[in-house]
């Protein structure tokens, strides 16, 4: 086994060998018959590759790996928000699972405009009326159909990591002492996230609240977190502002199991996520209108490559804000979003001679910023089972809102409505429909779990955290091996580029070649550059078996083996 270890920090060195204090960040692995884990921290791909070695599958150790991100990484991973996970097993089985949050019971289509009319984006982002109903447990416990292992083993190491404690990273440090004033702010007591002096790496965070949480899901399984002590301590949070979750609608949170969106891109059978996900349809209307132009021809992150990815990316983002939502609540046209002949006529109006304005491919609807704090997980078992998982509490640590007594935080994901559907915007045009507030409702989301076969068999698992650009990352990094013939290791670190239609701008990141943005310039393209975008975490397995497992150079990721 060839391993290739970034960066090992052992960190608070004087403390107890029973907490969590070495910290190995391991970036990149190549091995054959091994179960592989790439999460956003370390210690959660551990805990994974932990239930693998004790006999579990890919499922199995998807589910403890998102416990785990629940105490390690509370920014995104979390049991009090909610997810999609698309699963291929090794017999050929596909199927995808849907716990993405629900508006609650309460939830109207108006209830973030104020007396003038005018949408209060503070409290759809904000505090406890922003909440969600979570998703996640009950996703935990949709999985272990799947699993070998009782949810009693699963999620064992989460528990041992919240009550034993870990040492924090300085990234972690960082964000904590950041968010400082919005604990503050929207929690009525003292949480353990806030201390009298900055944190630091090598800081030990135990949770002791939400060890206890924890527990009693392990002993009472899903009624443990949906009922009972755990959701009046929820419902309780709720009444402390203007929450309003109730104990019915806890109760009555279900899980939509889906049928996974397939579709083919040069020989490869692409399995992703359907609504309520507009990811699945954004990558196949875009793969496809990509595959017009030959795009293997072309050099990566070359000026015509980049302009023929963007100009599909336009296209689709259009048809997202028109289109897209909830498959319960609106009428689903994916099967002609992604026809050939929609996509053909879609397609016509594209030229490398200049930019395609905005106006010209879709109707201007204004439509919700959706956060970019997100987590992914990819997983690839020693039997050929692939589990590719997208989870989120929308923005950095949700809500803000920790469950006091629970040490949990709560998502702000009905930020991700239309909070303002119906009303001319400043272009005169009235959207986000599809998108709308409405009691029970999942809100559109653009997470993009995705697994390729190849021959039946899985070839490449992949995805990423980052809001509207998860489905561009998603999308360049299935070129990059595809049509540019790039490893694994350089597609997830190469630059990245991001257009959604609405701005005109394409986003990239700071080291994107510049001799592109400059010809990208002179055809009318308006260029804005960022640190970062996504932190994306892919599995590439070659037709000889050999396991190519990358986490992001972007932030802490990291990758496990049983």
């Amino acid at each position: 086994m060839k391993k290739i270890l970034i960066a090992s920090m052992l960190l608070a060195a004087q403390l107890s060998w029973a907490q969590f204090t070495d910290i190995n960040i391991i970036k990149e692995v190549q091995v054959k018959n091994k179960g592989v884990v790439v999460s956003a921290h370390p210690l959660a791909s551990e805990a994974g590759a932990k239930i693998l070695k004790m006999g579990g599958n890919a499922y199995d150790a998807v589910t403890a790996t998102q416990y785990a991100l629940a105490v390690v990484y509370p920014q995104a991973g979390n049991i009090g928000g909610g997810g999609f996970l698309v699963g291929v097993k090794n017999n050929g089985e596909k199927f995808t699972l849907d716990y993405r949050e629900t508006a609650p019971k309460k939830a109207s289509r108006d209830m973030y405009i104020d007396k003038k009319g005018k949408a209060d984006t503070d409290l759809s982002q904000n505090g406890r009326l922003a909440v969600g109903i979570p998703g996640s447990v009950a996703g935990f416990f949709a999985t272990l159909k799947y699993c070998k292992l009782p949810m009693e083993k699963i999620i064992q190491p989460a528990i041992d990591l919240a009550e034993k404690g870990f040492a924090i990273t300085d990234k972690e440090a960082e964000m904590l002492n950041n968010q400082r004033e919005k604990f503050q702010k929207h929690n009525k007591s003292s949480i353990i996230f806030v201390k009298d002096t900055p944190w630091k790496a090598g800081d030990l965070l135990i949770q002791k609240d939400l060890a206890e949480t924890l527990k009693l899901i392990q002993k009472q399984g899903a009624k443990g977190f949906y009922e009972g002590k755990t959701a009046e301590l929820l419902v309780t949070e709720m009444k402390r502002g203007n929450g309003i979750i109730t104990l019915e609608d806890l109760k009555n949170y279900k899980v939509a199991e889906r049928k996974a969106l397939e579709f083919d891109y040069k020989g490869n059978n692409v399995v992703t996520m359907p609504l309520p996900s507009s990811g699945g349809v954004l990558l196949a209307q875009m793969l496809k209108m990509a595959g017009f132009e030959n795009l293997e021809k072309y050099q990566q992150n070359s000026a015509k490559a980049v302009q023929i990815m963007t100009e599909a990316e336009r296209r689709a983002y259009a048809d997202r804000a028109e289109y897209m939502g909830d498959p319960d609540f609106i009428q689903d046209k994916t099967s002609y979003l992604i026809s050939d002949d929609y996509l053909k006529g879609r397609w016509k109006s594209f030229s490398f001679d200049k930019a395609t304005p905005s106006a010209e491919v879709g109707k201007i609807i204004e439509q919700p910023k959706e956060s970019m704090q997100t987590t992914h997980i990819s997983v690839l078992d020693k039997d050929g089972n692939a589990a590719s998982v997208t989870t989120t509490l929308n923005g950095y640590y949700g809500s803000k809102v920790l469950v006091s007594g629970a040490g949990f935080f709560l998502n702000n994901e009905m930020d991700d409505f239309s909070i303002k559907p119906g009303v001319p915007n400043m272009f005169g045009a009235v959207g986000g429909e599809a998108n709308s507030i409405q009691p029970n409702k999942r809100m559109l989301s653009s997470m993009t779990p995705t697994i390729i076969l190849k021959k039946g068999k899985p070839y490449m698992v992949v995805g990423t955290p980052g809001g509207t650009t998860i489905p561009t990352s998603v999308y360049q990094s299935i070129v990059n091996v595809v049509d540019f013939k790039l490893n694994a290791n350089m597609s997830v670190n190469a630059p990245k580029f991001h257009h959604q239609w609405l701005p005109e701008t394409i986003t990239v990141e700071n080291n994107f070649p510049e001799s592109t943005i400059s010809e990208l310039k002179s055809k009318n393209y308006i260029i804005e550059k960022t640190k970062y975008i996504g932190k994306t975490e892919m599995i590439v397995l070659d037709e000889n078996g050999n396991i190519h497992a990358v986490a992001d150079g972007r932030g802490d990721d990291s990758v496990a083996v049983e």
